[in-house]
């Protein structure tokens, strides 16, 4: 089997940890052989303090809602994940700054408590991250920190002082250079965003058809927004195509919904004519090849 990375470059050290982590924490429904998610991104808000030129908020038609994930609703997921054990990965990040939910730390301590073998993760652009705030993520039940630093070498100084100051490993606390070309150190990789944002912005050929390439997102991920949309990926920041909606449906009914299935099998069959995968230049294939291939075997 060819395997997706080929062809690649270079490979992102986080995407490929992140990548074998998704192929360990394959599992399934109880008594079944149809495939839990291995990761469930939740995006806890309609805000971020940047406007970085890559990322579709740097439109000024782009909203700043200043609202956030309810209690109630993060609860229900995680009650319901906790019905089968869930030990994937748990991402607070999606389109927003996840350090601005002031809340954050209820959420990860409930999350910790119901998926207890899941590992929690954050990714922020650490702009409010301090030692203290540092230190209490950790006690709430982090497992993981990716910070995406954006301002240059002084302030990646600033934070691995930080992380040395608690002692922190590379799996705790990972720092990413993102304004670096992703050709330098595995800086920024840049994307069209699902068609979002315009090809002026990063250099790229456009895409004005449907690319033929496989997408591995909706196979292994779970992507919730704050007001409980649910996503087949983090590129469709315009809300193309809403899977359902948490506060409406259970879990398992959206993950097994004929909408999800329907994602799947094209996206795994290299079809992406359909709205926002045929103007997305993503790479979808670098993380779930197994669990594609899983589901292709379910039919």
């Amino acid at each position: 089997m060819k395997n997706n990375t080929d062809g690649v470059k270079f490979l992102d050290p986080q995407i490929d940890f992140k990548r074998k982590s998704i192929e360990k924490r394959l599992q399934f429904f109880p008594d079944s052989k149809v495939p839990l998610p291995s990761e469930v991104e939740i995006s806890e808000s309609g805000i971020c303090n940047r406007k970085c030129s890559f990322c579709p908020r740097s439109d000024p038609n782009y909203p700043d809602i200043n609202e956030f994930i309810s209690s109630d609703l993060h609860k229900k997921l995680f009650d319901e994940l906790s019905e089968y054990n869930f030990s994937g990965l748990v991402i607070y990040s999606g389109f927003v700054e996840p350090l601005l939910d002031k809340n954050i730390y209820t959420l990860i301590k409930y999350a910790k408590k119901k998926v207890p073998k899941a590992r929690i993760e954050i990714i922020t652009n650490g702009d409010v991250l301090n030692k203290e705030r540092l230190k209490k993520l950790y006690s709430s039940g982090l497992d993981r920190l990716q910070v995406s630093l954006y301002d240059g070498d002084e302030q990646y100084l600033n934070f691995k002082k930080l992380g040395e100051s608690l002692k922190l490993n590379d799996v705790q606390y990972a720092l990413r250079k993102r304004y670096l070309p992703e050709e330098q150190d595995f800086g920024i990789t840049l994307s069209n965003r699902g068609g979002q944002l315009k090809n002026s912005v990063y250099k790229r050929k456009e895409t004005d058809n449907a690319i033929r390439e496989k997408c591995f997102y909706p196979s292994y991920k779970f992507f919730l927004d704050y007001n409980g949309d649910v996503l087949m990926c983090s590129h469709d920041w315009g809300k193309k195509n809403i899977l359902g909606n948490l506060n409406k449906n259970t879990f398992k009914e959206i993950w097994l919904s004929k909408k999800s299935k329907q994602a799947r099998q094209m996206l795994n069959n290299a079809n992406r004519n359909f709205s926002p995968c045929n103007i997305c230049d993503v790479k979808g294939t670098l993380i779930g090849e197994k669990h594609s291939d899983t589901w292709k075997k379910l039919g």
